[in-house]
């Protein structure tokens, strides 16, 4: 098993980094965000890694993080959700986002990453709620979710973000924290100015 790769980044294109150590170059297959964060080519970079062995090959995947490798392993031990769809996923969401989507049993914030359906997003949250609970970082989101919904004019606000577009947990996230006496129309103007800044 090969836990981790440190070496120099001699390549690099969406979907996967190439890293060389000790002279052979390995070619990680990495989520977009993976990708968009490592240093110039020719720098030092480090990767943690997943090794998939299976009949028609061997691939190796790669992560900035421990918990995005530990996101990675739990995404795929769903049924139906493959290496590929997995890392769809963790292009789109951060770990805490995807701890948050599934902890307020949000499905359509998956269906954004390409090749999830929403059988497949409703498989994962139904299959991962008691898993991603580890992520503690993502209770206080979720704690203001619940305030949302609670709210009546915050409640009303989110239906129409929702009705816009966007997810439930991106809709709360968004009204989190605003002043709860504000009118529903303040709400979504404020909501949607967080939500163009993102």
């Amino acid at each position: 098993m090969i836990y981790s790769l440190r070496g120099k980044l001699i390549h690099s294109e969406p979907g996967f980094a190439v890293i060389e150590c000790g002279g052979v170059g390995y070619k990680c297959m990495a989520p977009l965000s993976t990708v968009g964060m490592l240093p110039q080519r020719g720098s030092e970079a480090l990767l943690y890694t997943h090794l998939s062995v299976r009949d028609d090959g061997i691939d190796l995947f790669g992560f900035l993080t421990m918990r995005e490798l530990e996101c990675f392993r739990l995404l795929t031990s769903v049924n139906g959700v493959g290496a590929k769809v997995a890392l769809s996923i963790l292009s789109d969401l951060t770990p805490d986002r995807l701890a948050l989507a599934v902890a307020s049993g949000d499905a359509k914030a998956l269906t954004r990453s390409a090749g999830v359906g929403s059988k497949i997003a409703q498989r994962i949250v139904l299959e991962l709620k008691d898993k991603l609970g580890g992520f503690a970082e993502a209770l206080p989101a979720l704690e203001q979710v619940s305030q949302v919904r609670s709210n009546a004019n915050a409640g009303e606000a989110m239906e129409a973000l929702t009705a816009l577009g966007y997810s439930p947990s991106e809709a709360a996230l968004a009204l989190a924290g605003l002043d709860e006496t504000a009118g529903v129309e303040e709400m979504i103007k404020a909501a949607l100015r967080t939500l163009a800044g993102r």
